[in-house]
């Protein structure tokens, strides 16, 4: 809602008044839509101050650790619910009543089965492919076995494309696993909740029977919550901008996924394992730390911060918890877990984190909690984006439902000026 204005005065020219927008919750908006009839753009890399859309789903404050979804705070989320009543949240806008989520969860629980010639499409890669290579491609080729409904202009079509990726997306992942390891794929089970369903296609085999740990199972239902949406973020702008142009809604989540594989955004989990190998052992920790307080080392503590976040991220609170659950679960030694709660304790009580709020973060404890379940790196970024396929459905549905205006993204032209062409021919 416009309840002021902003004047911009540039020289030589009239003084133009702009709208100045609010919101339900954060800070004020300037609309500055008006600005190109009149012969000017806005300059935003990152687009770290620009507004790209209006959404009803999710707010943060990164100042203050606050993250809700469609009003309800993370935590009490994650502490009290599960990801398919998120989910229904995410997509709905309101808590289901137990008769709305029985007949969801029973759709999405009915619907896990992917065409059987999907398995075929598995060989064509390598078996040494990383996952999310094949993640990605898997996804976008969906297209090409469910497009009985991808008109994006029915909203019919929309609700079945978003039931059918909810559903799928978990035997997508697991299969991407078992395909590198040379393992049998395993069917889904409708007996077995979303995370319990994800953890059985993951581990068992033909062999013996396999008994899903309810700890554990817990544990994957969090970590698919608390990575669930992160408002406009990357991967979610990402879909935003392909769904613009009215692309399938594969195509869409395919193009999510590639957004999300880069180490700045859903690999960052993956490379703070890499940084747990490189310390390899608590006797290395001092060196590593002073070398991350070196400004003039290249060296950087991932798992600590947050570009969002200023203060403590509200995700990592509860996965702090998760994971000290997990690893009392387990009742595992291994020098990488050592290393990690040793960080931790020194993240929380050294004056140089404190003061710079560096505080371990939900990439930190997820990746712990994923390799202390048995998950190599390589799956850490196909997991997130399981997760998140709900909250990026969520935002395109919303896209087409409040009507979609292509993305076009403006520049500031520093190339040459027009020249004349020299033919080689002449």
């Amino acid at each position: 809602m416009a309840d002021k204005k902003a004047t911009l005065n540039l020289p030589g020219e009239d003084a133009i008044e702009l709208d100045v927008l609010s919101g339900t919750l954060g800070q004020e908006e300037i609309d500055v839509r008006s600005l190109g009839s009149k012969g000017y753009f806005t300059f935003d890399p990152g687009f770290t101050s620009t507004a790209s859309c209006e959404s009803k789903i999710t707010y943060i404050d990164g100042d203050e650790g606050v993250l809700l979804h469609r009003g309800y705070p993370i935590d009490q989320l994650a502490l009290h619910s599960n990801y398919l009543e998120v989910c229904y949240i995410l997509l709905n806008g309101e808590a289901p009543t137990k008769e709305q989520f029985e007949e969801f969860s029973t759709i999405v629980t009915r619907h896990t089965m992917i065409h059987e010639q999907i398995h075929h499409l598995f060989r064509g890669f390598r078996r040494d492919s990383h996952p999310m290579a094949v993640m990605c491609g898997v996804t976008g080729a969906l297209a090409a076995f469910y497009h009985d409904a991808m008109d994006v202009n029915i909203e019919r079509h929309r609700e079945i494309a978003a039931f059918r990726l909810l559903s799928k997306m978990p035997t997508v992942a697991a299969m991407c696993y078992k395909y590198s390891i040379g393992q049998p794929f395993v069917y889904p089970r409708n007996d077995l909740s979303y995370a319990g369903n994800f953890l059985n296609m993951m581990f068992s085999t033909p062999c013996e029977e396999y008994v899903v740990n309810p700890v554990l199972e817990r544990a994957m239902d969090r970590i698919l919550i608390l990575h669930a949406d992160h408002e406009q973020n990357a991967s979610t702008s990402t879909v935003r901008t392909a769904g613009s142009s009215g692309a399938n809604p594969f195509a869409c989540i395919a193009a999510g996924i590639a957004s999300l594989w880069g180490p700045a955004h859903g690999g960052a989990n993956e490379a703070c394992l890499r940084m747990l190998e490189e310390i390899k052992t608590v006797e290395h920790i001092p060196e590593f730390l002073r070398r991350a307080k070196d400004k003039n080392d290249s060296f950087r503590l991932m798992g600590f911060g947050h570009r969002v976040y200023k203060n403590y991220d509200p995700r990592a609170t509860v996965m702090r918890e998760t994971c000290h659950e997990v690893l009392k679960e387990l009742g595992m030694k291994d020098d990488l877990l050592e290393v990690a709660m040793e960080l931790e304790h020194i993240a929380l009580n050294d004056p140089y984190f404190i003061e710079r709020k560096l505080y371990p973060n939900v990439d930190f404890y997820s990746g712990l909690i994923l390799k202390a379940m048995g998950i190599p790196s390589s799956m850490f970024t196909v997991i997130f984006a399981m997760a998140r396929t709900v909250g990026w459905i969520a935002h395109w549905k919303e896209m087409h439902d409040d009507g979609i205006k292509i993305a076009r993204p403006r520049q500031l032209y520093t190339g040459y000026d027009q020249r004349d062409f020299n033919s080689l021919t002449k």
